[in-house]
């Protein structure tokens, strides 16, 4: 398992970056809380939000907040 602050930028995948850019909250552990939350709202069938919500987590969990802070989190609509 990787120590916290050995985060890697491209460790991130397009999906989580749009679901984490839809969801910022303004810092880390807010958006954190905020995809925690949008998470109950996921209904069974919804697999494949899950595991990216999921992962989205996780990736959060492991960087620092200066690496969140050097995310693009503008929304990508037009893909």
């Amino acid at each position: 398992k990787r120590q916290k602050g050995a985060f890697s930028m491209t460790a991130v995948t397009y999906d989580e970056q749009q679901l984490i850019a839809i969801h910022n909250a303004g810092t880390r552990t807010d958006t954190i809380s905020a995809l925690k939350e949008m998470r109950e709202y996921i209904s069974a069938e919804e697999t494949e939000l899950k595991a990216i919500t999921d992962s989205a987590i996780s990736r959060l969990e492991e960087m620092t907040d200066e690496e969140y802070e050097q995310l693009d989190l503008i929304p990508d609509f037009f893909d």
